[in-house]
Protein backbone atom coordinates (compact mmCIF):
# COMPACT_ATOMS: atom_id res chain seq x y z
CA UNK A 1 0.00 0.00 0.00
CA UNK A 2 1.41 3.35 -1.10
CA UNK A 3 0.31 6.94 -0.59
CA UNK A 4 -0.13 9.77 -3.08
CA UNK A 5 -0.93 13.42 -2.62
CA UNK A 6 -3.79 15.01 -4.51
CA UNK A 7 -5.13 18.52 -4.04
CA UNK A 8 -3.29 18.80 -0.76
CA UNK A 9 -4.88 15.70 0.76
CA UNK A 10 -3.48 12.22 1.23
CA UNK A 11 -4.92 9.41 -0.82
CA UNK A 12 -4.32 5.69 -0.57
CA UNK A 13 -3.09 3.54 -3.44
CA UNK A 14 -4.11 -0.07 -2.88
CA UNK A 15 -2.58 -2.84 -4.96
CA UNK A 16 -4.60 -6.03 -4.95
CA UNK A 17 -4.29 -8.98 -7.38
CA UNK A 18 -2.17 -6.92 -9.77
CA UNK A 19 -4.67 -4.06 -9.97
CA UNK A 20 -4.25 -0.61 -8.51
CA UNK A 21 -7.02 1.46 -6.97
CA UNK A 22 -6.71 4.94 -5.52
CA UNK A 23 -9.07 5.98 -2.74
CA UNK A 24 -9.30 9.06 -0.59
CA UNK A 25 -8.38 8.74 3.03
CA UNK A 26 -11.68 7.75 4.74
CA UNK A 27 -11.24 10.64 7.16
CA UNK A 28 -11.91 13.06 4.30
CA UNK A 29 -15.39 11.81 3.49
CA UNK A 30 -16.56 11.44 7.07
CA UNK A 31 -14.76 14.17 8.96
CA UNK A 32 -13.99 16.60 6.09
CA UNK A 33 -10.33 16.81 7.11
CA UNK A 34 -7.74 14.16 7.81
CA UNK A 35 -6.54 14.61 11.43
CA UNK A 36 -3.24 12.84 10.77
CA UNK A 37 -1.07 11.98 7.81
CA UNK A 38 -1.55 8.61 6.17
CA UNK A 39 1.80 7.26 7.31
CA UNK A 40 0.87 7.15 11.03
CA UNK A 41 -2.56 5.80 10.06
CA UNK A 42 -0.85 2.95 8.25
CA UNK A 43 1.59 2.32 11.10
CA UNK A 44 -1.17 2.04 13.65
CA UNK A 45 -3.54 -0.07 11.57
CA UNK A 46 -0.94 -2.35 10.01
CA UNK A 47 -3.49 -4.27 7.92
CA UNK A 48 -3.34 -4.19 4.14
CA UNK A 49 -7.08 -4.34 3.48
CA UNK A 50 -8.08 -1.95 6.22
CA UNK A 51 -9.39 0.63 3.74
CA UNK A 52 -11.79 -1.69 1.98
CA UNK A 53 -15.05 -0.32 3.38
CA UNK A 54 -18.13 -2.47 3.27
CA UNK A 55 -17.73 -4.54 0.11
CA UNK A 56 -18.27 -7.90 1.83
CA UNK A 57 -21.64 -7.26 3.42
CA UNK A 58 -20.30 -7.11 6.98
CA UNK A 59 -21.41 -4.51 9.49
CA UNK A 60 -19.11 -1.47 9.43
CA UNK A 61 -16.90 -1.04 12.48
CA UNK A 62 -14.55 1.82 13.37
CA UNK A 63 -11.19 0.53 14.57
CA UNK A 64 -8.83 2.51 16.82
CA UNK A 65 -5.38 1.08 17.49
CA UNK A 66 -3.72 3.02 20.26
CA UNK A 67 -0.10 2.91 21.24
CA UNK A 68 1.56 2.38 24.58
CA UNK A 69 0.87 5.26 26.98
CA UNK A 70 -1.94 6.50 24.72
CA UNK A 71 -4.82 6.26 27.18
CA UNK A 72 -4.58 5.99 30.95
CA UNK A 73 -7.11 3.45 32.22
CA UNK A 74 -9.78 5.87 33.46
CA UNK A 75 -9.82 7.90 30.24
CA UNK A 76 -10.21 4.82 28.10
CA UNK A 77 -13.11 3.65 30.26
CA UNK A 78 -14.77 7.06 29.92
CA UNK A 79 -14.44 6.93 26.14
CA UNK A 80 -15.78 3.38 26.00
CA UNK A 81 -18.81 4.16 28.14
CA UNK A 82 -19.61 7.25 26.12
CA UNK A 83 -19.35 5.32 22.85
CA UNK A 84 -21.62 2.63 24.29
CA UNK A 85 -24.29 5.04 25.48
CA UNK A 86 -24.21 7.87 22.95
CA UNK A 87 -22.93 6.40 19.66
CA UNK A 88 -24.93 4.32 17.22
CA UNK A 89 -21.93 2.79 15.45
CA UNK A 90 -19.79 -0.29 16.05
CA UNK A 91 -16.31 0.11 17.52
CA UNK A 92 -13.18 -1.95 18.06
CA UNK A 93 -10.53 -0.44 20.34
CA UNK A 94 -7.11 -2.03 20.74
CA UNK A 95 -4.90 -0.21 23.23
CA UNK A 96 -1.37 -1.09 24.22
CA UNK A 97 -0.93 -0.67 27.96
CA UNK A 98 -1.09 2.16 30.46
CA UNK A 99 1.69 3.86 32.38
CA UNK A 100 1.11 3.34 36.09
CA UNK A 101 -0.07 0.15 37.82
CA UNK A 102 -3.79 0.56 38.48
CA UNK A 103 -6.36 -1.71 40.11
CA UNK A 104 -9.61 -1.91 38.14
CA UNK A 105 -12.68 -3.34 39.89
CA UNK A 106 -16.05 -4.37 38.49
CA UNK A 107 -19.08 -2.21 39.13
CA UNK A 108 -20.16 -4.30 42.14
CA UNK A 109 -16.71 -5.11 43.51
CA UNK A 110 -16.07 -4.64 47.25
CA UNK A 111 -12.58 -3.33 48.10
CA UNK A 112 -12.44 -5.06 51.50
CA UNK A 113 -13.02 -8.46 49.87
CA UNK A 114 -10.81 -7.97 46.84
CA UNK A 115 -7.84 -5.80 47.81
CA UNK A 116 -4.97 -5.78 50.26
CA UNK A 117 -6.07 -2.29 51.20
CA UNK A 118 -3.19 -1.37 53.49
CA UNK A 119 -0.64 -2.17 50.78
CA UNK A 120 -2.70 -0.30 48.19
CA UNK A 121 -2.82 2.79 50.42
CA UNK A 122 0.83 2.60 51.46
CA UNK A 123 2.01 2.37 47.85
CA UNK A 124 -0.62 4.84 46.56
CA UNK A 125 -1.92 2.46 43.91
CA UNK A 126 -4.95 4.00 42.12
CA UNK A 127 -8.18 2.00 42.29
CA UNK A 128 -10.89 2.40 39.62
CA UNK A 129 -14.46 1.16 39.79
CA UNK A 130 -15.45 0.63 36.15
CA UNK A 131 -18.92 0.72 34.61
CA UNK A 132 -18.95 -2.95 33.56
CA UNK A 133 -19.23 -6.13 35.60
CA UNK A 134 -16.56 -8.79 35.94
CA UNK A 135 -13.73 -9.25 38.39
CA UNK A 136 -10.75 -7.26 39.63
CA UNK A 137 -7.51 -6.87 37.71
CA UNK A 138 -4.34 -4.83 38.03
CA UNK A 139 -3.19 -3.29 34.75
CA UNK A 140 0.03 -1.60 33.68
CA UNK A 141 2.35 -1.27 30.67
CA UNK A 142 2.27 -5.05 30.24
CA UNK A 143 -1.49 -5.15 29.62
CA UNK A 144 -3.16 -5.09 26.20
CA UNK A 145 -6.78 -3.96 26.07
CA UNK A 146 -9.27 -5.03 23.39
CA UNK A 147 -12.82 -3.71 23.37
CA UNK A 148 -15.84 -4.37 21.16
CA UNK A 149 -18.79 -1.97 21.34
CA UNK A 150 -21.61 -3.07 19.06
CA UNK A 151 -25.24 -2.67 18.15
CA UNK A 152 -27.33 -5.73 18.95
CA UNK A 153 -27.84 -6.52 15.26
CA UNK A 154 -24.16 -6.05 14.32
CA UNK A 155 -23.29 -9.76 14.57
CA UNK A 156 -25.86 -11.97 12.81
CA UNK A 157 -27.66 -14.48 15.05
CA UNK A 158 -25.82 -13.31 18.18
CA UNK A 159 -28.16 -13.09 21.15
CA UNK A 160 -27.27 -10.04 23.32
CA UNK A 161 -26.64 -11.97 26.54
CA UNK A 162 -23.38 -12.63 28.41
CA UNK A 163 -22.80 -16.27 27.47
CA UNK A 164 -23.50 -15.89 23.72
CA UNK A 165 -21.27 -12.81 23.57
CA UNK A 166 -18.50 -14.69 25.39
CA UNK A 167 -18.86 -17.63 23.02
CA UNK A 168 -18.67 -15.29 20.01
CA UNK A 169 -15.57 -13.57 21.35
CA UNK A 170 -13.85 -16.88 22.09
CA UNK A 171 -14.47 -18.04 18.51
CA UNK A 172 -12.90 -14.81 17.26
CA UNK A 173 -9.82 -15.24 19.46
CA UNK A 174 -9.57 -18.88 18.41
CA UNK A 175 -8.49 -17.47 15.03
CA UNK A 176 -5.90 -15.27 16.77
CA UNK A 177 -4.41 -18.15 18.76
CA UNK A 178 -4.81 -20.89 16.18
CA UNK A 179 -1.95 -23.35 16.62
CA UNK A 180 -0.58 -21.41 19.63
CA UNK A 181 -0.95 -22.92 23.09
CA UNK A 182 -4.06 -24.73 24.25
CA UNK A 183 -6.40 -21.75 23.95
CA UNK A 184 -9.99 -21.93 25.08
CA UNK A 185 -12.66 -20.19 27.13
CA UNK A 186 -12.98 -21.48 30.69
CA UNK A 187 -15.98 -20.07 32.50
CA UNK A 188 -15.41 -16.33 31.86
CA UNK A 189 -11.67 -16.39 31.25
CA UNK A 190 -9.34 -16.90 28.30
CA UNK A 191 -6.76 -19.53 29.15
CA UNK A 192 -3.83 -21.45 27.78
CA UNK A 193 -4.34 -24.90 29.21
CA UNK A 194 -5.23 -24.25 32.84
CA UNK A 195 -3.70 -20.79 33.18
CA UNK A 196 -5.57 -17.53 32.74
CA UNK A 197 -4.19 -14.72 30.58
CA UNK A 198 -7.35 -12.77 29.68
CA UNK A 199 -10.07 -11.34 31.91
CA UNK A 200 -13.42 -10.21 30.49
CA UNK A 201 -16.17 -7.80 31.44
CA UNK A 202 -19.41 -6.75 29.78
CA UNK A 203 -22.29 -4.32 29.90
CA UNK A 204 -25.50 -4.73 27.90
CA UNK A 205 -27.97 -1.93 27.26
CA UNK A 206 -31.30 -1.90 25.44
CA UNK A 207 -29.78 -1.67 21.97
CA UNK A 208 -26.03 -2.15 22.42
CA UNK A 209 -23.36 -4.15 24.22
CA UNK A 210 -19.72 -3.84 25.18
CA UNK A 211 -17.25 -6.66 25.70
CA UNK A 212 -13.76 -5.72 26.82
CA UNK A 213 -10.74 -7.79 27.73
CA UNK A 214 -7.49 -7.12 29.57
CA UNK A 215 -4.77 -9.42 28.26
CA UNK A 216 -1.74 -10.18 30.42
CA UNK A 217 1.03 -9.94 27.85
CA UNK A 218 3.36 -9.48 30.83
CA UNK A 219 2.97 -8.64 34.52
CA UNK A 220 4.97 -7.52 37.53
CA UNK A 221 4.94 -10.19 40.23
CA UNK A 222 4.90 -7.54 42.97
CA UNK A 223 1.69 -6.02 41.61
CA UNK A 224 -0.21 -9.25 42.18
CA UNK A 225 0.29 -8.85 45.93
CA UNK A 226 -2.28 -6.03 45.94
CA UNK A 227 -5.07 -8.49 45.09
CA UNK A 228 -6.68 -10.90 47.52
CA UNK A 229 -7.80 -14.36 46.56
CA UNK A 230 -11.44 -13.64 45.63
CA UNK A 231 -14.22 -15.41 47.50
CA UNK A 232 -16.01 -16.09 44.23
CA UNK A 233 -13.34 -17.71 42.06
CA UNK A 234 -13.83 -19.95 39.01
CA UNK A 235 -13.89 -23.63 39.86
CA UNK A 236 -10.92 -24.43 37.61
CA UNK A 237 -8.73 -22.10 39.70
CA UNK A 238 -8.73 -24.80 42.41
CA UNK A 239 -7.59 -22.39 45.17
CA UNK A 240 -4.33 -21.64 43.32
CA UNK A 241 -2.46 -18.43 44.14
CA UNK A 242 -2.37 -15.60 41.61
CA UNK A 243 1.05 -16.56 40.34
CA UNK A 244 0.08 -20.23 39.93
CA UNK A 245 -3.19 -19.27 38.25
CA UNK A 246 -2.07 -16.80 35.55
CA UNK A 247 0.44 -16.86 32.72
CA UNK A 248 2.18 -14.39 30.41
CA UNK A 249 1.10 -14.07 26.78
CA UNK A 250 4.63 -13.09 25.79
CA UNK A 251 5.65 -16.70 26.36
CA UNK A 252 3.32 -17.67 23.51
CA UNK A 253 3.18 -14.77 21.05
CA UNK A 254 4.91 -11.43 20.34
CA UNK A 255 2.88 -8.41 21.36
CA UNK A 256 2.72 -6.88 17.87
CA UNK A 257 1.72 -10.23 16.35
CA UNK A 258 -1.18 -10.50 18.77
CA UNK A 259 -2.43 -7.03 17.88
CA UNK A 260 -2.12 -7.67 14.13
CA UNK A 261 -3.90 -11.01 14.35
CA UNK A 262 -6.67 -9.52 16.47
CA UNK A 263 -7.41 -6.93 13.80
CA UNK A 264 -7.26 -9.58 11.08
CA UNK A 265 -9.70 -11.80 12.99
CA UNK A 266 -12.03 -8.85 13.52
CA UNK A 267 -12.02 -8.27 9.76
CA UNK A 268 -13.66 -11.68 9.35
CA UNK A 269 -16.65 -10.32 11.32
CA UNK A 270 -16.78 -6.64 10.37
CA UNK A 271 -15.84 -4.24 7.63
CA UNK A 272 -13.17 -2.24 9.46
CA UNK A 273 -12.53 1.45 9.03
CA UNK A 274 -9.52 3.03 10.78
CA UNK A 275 -9.94 6.05 13.00
CA UNK A 276 -7.68 8.18 15.19
CA UNK A 277 -8.39 9.44 18.69
CA UNK A 278 -9.06 13.03 17.68
CA UNK A 279 -11.59 11.84 15.15
CA UNK A 280 -13.30 9.70 17.79
CA UNK A 281 -13.78 12.82 19.89
CA UNK A 282 -15.81 14.40 17.09
CA UNK A 283 -18.25 11.47 17.38
CA UNK A 284 -18.82 12.02 21.10
CA UNK A 285 -21.50 14.20 22.56
CA UNK A 286 -20.15 17.08 24.61
CA UNK A 287 -22.40 16.44 27.62
CA UNK A 288 -21.84 13.06 29.24
CA UNK A 289 -21.21 11.99 32.82
CA UNK A 290 -19.30 8.68 32.95
CA UNK A 291 -19.78 6.34 35.89
CA UNK A 292 -16.26 4.84 36.00
CA UNK A 293 -14.26 6.65 38.67
CA UNK A 294 -11.32 6.48 41.05
CA UNK A 295 -12.07 5.38 44.60
CA UNK A 296 -10.88 7.94 47.13
CA UNK A 297 -8.45 7.20 49.95
CA UNK A 298 -11.31 7.89 52.36
CA UNK A 299 -13.40 5.16 50.76
CA UNK A 300 -10.53 2.69 50.90
CA UNK A 301 -9.73 3.59 54.50
CA UNK A 302 -13.36 3.16 55.46
CA UNK A 303 -13.34 -0.29 53.83
CA UNK A 304 -10.20 -1.21 55.78
CA UNK A 305 -11.78 -0.10 59.07
CA UNK A 306 -14.95 -2.05 58.33
CA UNK A 307 -12.83 -5.12 57.62
CA UNK A 308 -11.14 -4.90 61.03
CA UNK A 309 -14.34 -4.37 63.01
Amino acid sequence: MDTDTQYGYDTIRIRRHGQTKVRECPFLTRFKACPVRIRPCRRRVRVRHQYDTGTRGFSPCWCFLGEKKTRPGIKQLHIEEQLLRTSSENWCIVNDGTNDPTVVMGVSGKPAELLEIESVLDDQVPVIRRFTGGGTVIVDHGTVFVTFICNKEAVPNLQPYPRPIMSWSSSLYSKVFQGIGDFHLRENDYVFGNHKFGGNAQSITKNRWIHHTSFLWDFNVQNMSYLKHPKRAPAYRSARSHLDFICRMKDYMPRSTFMDKTVEATETQFSLRPIQLEAIRTCLEAEFCPSSRFLTNEELEAAAVALQS
